[in-house]
């Protein structure tokens, strides 16, 4: 109670409602499995259409494994099948593993040592770097694999940021001047204008001169502040420094003429594709390690750091820069880069034939490299799909990267189960590891795919292997139109029906079956199910896809893998999900407060309010509410030792609405004259 010790007026909110609870959403969705290139180890970013997926984790072109055929990038059509369907928000956990069973191999590396790196990753019988990140070097102007490990000390490495065989990119350098900062004060001698900083590198010269000029009328350099005088002075190649005035010293107010200037060069990094498209160009980047804005790094190296500054920019930058232990300033980045380039920086604007003088414009000064040796490693198995929990460094993968997150109601592996005759024991173990997700995070559900060109007992056999409410499998697989190969494949159904659970509780609710919906990106199936043989699949458990005349391509089954009746239905094992998290969520406030009668009666109302609502959606069976549901909280629902242990005992019964799976008709004959 606040305390009252002076006279006086004091006002006070209190509050003389409920607490409210609001529905959590029930459509984010969570995929994990291999693509072309992405993040392994980062913690997943919500992605809410096909571009996202693409700009993080590749384009849709087939996965070529080092052990296995060349493969569908069935991660891309989960995604695709998924957005297409009606879902909205996608958690995706890309698992990799590489050309090598060596546990050394990382793949994203801790450290910047590129001498460390070369000796460590080095190609394997194939040319492709065993951990499968695609790699290029720059020394002296050249592009070229180091032939030693001194070469790799005045080198600069460029490399995929990730894993995959997306990651043989290309990258060009191009330098850049900026305007000219050079300016006469009123004494008439040389000044610069306030825009240069510290470690910038500049290009000071005379752009008047003629074109037969020898190289070297103007020359790079490094700008340092004079701690003694405050001035400017500038350090070349070779380490000559100037002296203070600085710039006086290098242009002395008697010979400064109209062709003098002075501009900072940067550089502007552009990476494309292996179609040649732009994937992304970063401009004005400082050449010096050193150079820093607002107190922090922003050179080359910085920027295109192993460990940027922030997560965003660890899935956005498509390549990692670092530099050899003998690249220690701006100079040495221009002359690692563009070596003998440097000496045609003085590129004339005159006409052709003319010796007239020209400007300084720094136009077609670009060097470039295409990546190679990165590679999609070999098949994943169960272990990187179980991932691994690192707590030294921090990181996880696999589905571990999902426990993390909280939203994700659904999750799924699209492809795990392809080449199911071959690999059964593999996928079937996958396919537990999905489950025990499921039932360990307790909100959430997994769509299991049935193997591909499984017939119906086959189907059948891999059912009775499971048993669980928190899971749903899916037969059989889904034909489409492939925009790789501009043909029919074959799709495991879970990307379709992730999407379809979306779209049926955005347009009805969670409550219906996400069951009688149009699967649009489908052509056909992979078998075309009959009634007879669904007559002896529904009833086990396994959903179907099936085809009737004028209405097209359906998802005709809504059932759990569970054996207890009493969770029989998707739907009722979903609404039961959001319930729980809508109460769980919305009732912490309770937590720690003093545990009496105002409490029970403050949170009986807020959860009798919150399933009110649920009752006049049409959620729950009942033409009453006191018939829907009850909330006790009372004295009834605790005893002594309870209260003695801190424990707050709530029962909630609901009657839930199950599907109408049989609806049944019976008509018989009737006379006229009968009544009624």
């Amino acid at each position: 109670m606040p305390e009252y010790l002076a006279p006086g007026v004091y006002i006070e909110e209190t509050s003389f409602r409920s607490k409210s609870i609001e529905g959590v959403s029930t459509t984010t969705t969570g995929f994990i499995g291999p693509c072309r290139y992405g993040p392994v180890n980062l913690v997943p970013d919500i992605l809410t259409s096909l571009g996202d997926f693409e700009r993080t984790y590749g384009d849709e072109r087939l996965i070529q494994f080092a052990d296995a055929a060349d493969t569908h990038n069935y991660l891309w059509h989960g995604a695709r099948a998924f957005f297409e369907e009606g879902g909205r928000r996608l958690y995706v956990s890309r698992i990799f593993r590489p050309d090598t069973d060596d546990t050394t191999v990382v793949y994203e590396r801790p450290d910047g040592d590129a001498a460390t790196d070369y000796g460590a990753n080095v190609p394997g019988s194939n040319g492709n770097y065993l951990d499968g990140h695609a790699r290029g070097w720059f020394r002296s102007g050249a592009v070229s694999r180091p032939a030693s490990t001194g070469d790799v000390a005045s080198s600069i490495e460029v490399r995929a940021r990730f894993p995959g065989n997306y990651g043989n990119l290309k990258v060009r350098f191009t330098l850049r001047a900026g305007r000219n900062i050079l300016a006469v004060g009123g004494d008439g001698t040389p000044t610069l204008s306030g825009s240069l900083q510290e470690n910038d590198i500049v290009w000071i010269g005379d752009e008047a001169v003629p074109i037969a000029s020898p190289p070297g009328a103007g020359e790079f350099y490094r700008a340092e502040k004079d701690a003694a005088s405050g001035g400017w002075r500038f350090r070349n190649s070779s380490g000559v420094l100037s002296s203070p005035p600085g710039i006086a010293a290098l242009i002395p107010a008697a010979s400064l003429g109209e062709g003098d200037a002075v501009h900072i060069v940067a550089l502007t990094v552009t990476v494309y594709n292996d179609r040649d498209e732009d994937i992304g160009a970063w401009p004005d980047i400082p050449l010096d390690p050193s150079h820093t804005r607002s107190g922090a790094k922003d050179g080359l190296f910085a920027q295109f750091a192993v460990d940027p500054a922030s997560a965003l920019l660890a899935r956005q930058l498509p390549i990692v820069i670092t530099q050899g232990s003998s690249v220690s300033t701006g100079i040495d980045v221009l002359t690692t880069l563009f070596g003998s380039q440097l000496d045609a920086v003085r590129i004339l604007a005159s006409p052709p034939g003319s010796d007239a003088p020209g400007k300084l414009l720094l136009k077609g000064i670009y060097v470039e490299t295409t990546l190679q040796g990165g590679n999609d490693g070999r098949r994943p198995g169960l272990t990187e799909y179980e991932g691994k929990d690192d707590p030294a460094q921090l990181f996880k993968t696999g589905l571990k990267q999902f426990e993390d997150i909280e939203d994700i109601s659904i999750v799924a592996a699209p492809g795990s189960t392809q080449s199911y005759s071959s690999r059964a024991v593999e996928s079937r173990a996958i396919m537990g590891l999905l489950i025990s997700h499921a039932q360990r995070m307790r909100y959430r559900i997994a769509v299991l795919d049935s193997g591909d060109n499984l017939a119906v007992s086959e189907v059948r056999d891999l059912r009775a292997k499971f048993d669980s409410t928190y899971a749903a499998l899916y037969y059989p697989w889904v034909r489409v139109m492939d925009p790789v190969t501009r043909s029919e494949i074959h799709l495991p159904p879970s990307g379709f029906v992730s999407g379809i659970y979306a779209r049926n509780d955005i347009n009805r609710a969670v409550y219906k079956a996400p069951a009688n919906e149009v699967v649009n990106l489908a052509v056909g199936f992979e078998l075309m199910l009959n009634k007879a043989q669904q007559e002896v699949l529904n009833p086990e458990g396994v959903n179907c896809f099936r085809f009737f005349e004028g209405r097209g391509m359906l998802l005709w089954g809504a059932r759990t893998i569970s054996s207890d009746p009493e969770w029989k239905y998707v739907n009722l094992r979903r609404y039961f999900a959001y319930l729980e998290r809508s109460i769980d969520k919305g009732t912490q406030w309770a937590v720690f407060e003093p545990n009496g009668e105002r409490l029970w009666a403050n949170v009986k109302r807020t959860i009798d309010d919150f399933l009110l609502n649920e009752w006049q959606n049409g959620a729950l069976l009942g033409e009453k509410p006191e018939k829907a549901y009850f909330v006790k909280c009372d004295r009834g629902t605790m005893g002594q030792n309870d209260l003695d242990n801190g424990r707050l005992v709530c029962l909630i019964g609901v009657a839930p609405l199950r599907p109408a799976e049989f609806v049944i008709f019976r008509i018989g004959q009737w006379t006229a004259d009968r009544k009624v």
